[in-house]
């Protein structure tokens, strides 16, 4: 896009630092921020429901249309822009409708962006071990690392500056995201033959659906990643209502994002390569499986200590699987339209299972997430089927 050319892992890594800085410096805040433009907790409480429904439909919307128009970088660039710039414009409106309005734009410019990028940077990437190129999961590391720093930085700032600064910074990342994507190769691929309904919005995604791996993954994928769901929402208030205090706590949270990081850098792509992306969803599911019953049964620092950073294994092998079968089942020209439906899997039963969630802990306390032990369960017998033997992609 631009006529300096940088290299291709260089170019993804701070795409992907300005898009997750983006996101570590405002997510845990937007609350707090809401708050303070005079929103009461009901009225929160819906406009984060809206905006996490709006992301879940734009998402597959946007990265259909950037398949059609095989314009994956400029669909990327132009969500991102709008995106700081509704940014922007929350700390220039006030009343309940009209913020509502202002982020449901925001939460559906910010849908799709990271589901495009992984899309350009997996078919950038080498898809299996033979073939030269980068690893995804260094890319994806560095994501989750300035992710973390970003919220570490902005909580700093926060102690001596006015919420509005990190909004600033949120859009000024972001942009930053534009830049760097012009940089990153373009994704090609030919395009589907006429006469049929693959052009089409609808078409794009029955033909992903026809194929038995795609469908496979998706459904561990919701499985696994929605098992989480009781620990994102309760495991804190658990935790403190054991009695471990806020430093314990954040160690304990911080084993997790520094295990997710781990992997993702040096531990998952080689275990990837060795054991498959089927026998990786095995170990995923088991270790979900373990990770929730011994959060069922104990809130002893030293047992959590142990079975946080199982995360790794839960959220990030797991991913680095699901992207290396993506690579090798889905036609290049589906490239955006699979990540959108594999994050919609995903992000549909991690939200229905936040729902579950309350009733089910309301009811139960921590044996509440023996169900979420139990979706693993389900899960695992599911992991063999992934055992297709890896081929190039087909156009």
């Amino acid at each position: 896009m631009f006529p300096i050319r940088i290299g291709a892992l260089p170019a993804f890594i701070v795409l992907y630092a300005m898009m997750y800085a983006a996101f570590g410096v405002a997510s845990p805040f937007w609350p707090r921020f809401f708050e303070s433009r005079g929103l009461t907790p009901e009225q929160l409480g819906i406009l984060l429901a809206i905006g996490t429904t709006v992301r879940l439909i734009a998402g597959p919307l946007a990265g259909r249309i950037a398949d059609l128009l095989g314009a994956l970088r400029a669909v990327l660039a132009i969500c991102a822009t709008l995106a700081a710039g509704m940014a922007v414009g929350l700390l220039l409106v006030n009343g309940f409708w009209v913020l509502l309005l202002v982020h449901m734009g925001q939460a559906a410019a910010l849908a799709p962006i990271t589901t495009l990028a992984d899309a350009l940077a997996l078919y950038a990437a080498k898809p299996s071990p033979p073939r030269k190129g980068f690893e995804y999961g260094w890319v994806r590391g560095a994501a989750s690392a300035a992710f973390v720093a970003g919220t570490l930085i902005a909580g700093q700032m926060l102690t001596s500056i006015e919420l509005s600064v990190v909004i600033w910074a949120h859009a000024a990342l972001l942009l930053g995201a534009v830049l760097a994507a012009g940089f990153v190769p373009a994704l090609k691929a030919r395009s589907a033959p006429d006469g049929n309904d693959r052009r089409s919005v609808v078409g794009g995604v029955r033909e992903l659906l026809k194929i038995p791996v795609f469908r496979r993954l998706v459904l561990i994928a919701a499985l696994i990643y929605g098992s989480h769901a009781m620990h994102d929402a309760f495991a804190v208030i658990r935790w403190n209502a054991a009695g471990i205090g806020s430093v314990s706590t954040s160690v304990l949270w911080s084993e997790s994002v520094a295990a997710e990081v781990l992997v993702f850098f040096v531990i998952g792509p080689p275990l990837l390569n060795r054991i498959g992306p089927s026998g990786a969803a095995a170990v995923a599911a088991v270790a979900g499986l373990t990770r929730w019953v011994v959060m069922s049964q104990t809130t002893a620092i030293a047992a959590l200590a142990l079975v946080q950073p199982l995360h790794g294994l839960t959220f990030a092998l797991l991913h680095l699987a699901c992207m290396r079968l993506i690579a090798s089942v889905v036609p290049a020209r589906l490239a955006a339209t699979a990540q959108a439906i594999y994050a919609l899997g995903a992000g549909l039963a991690t939200a229905l299972l936040t729902l579950v969630s309350g009733q089910l802990y309301g009811q139960f306390g921590a044996q509440a997430f023996l169900a979420m032990a139990l979706l693993c369960a389900l899960a695992l017998p599911l992991a063999p089927g992934l055992s297709r033997k890896e081929s190039p992609r087909p156009d």
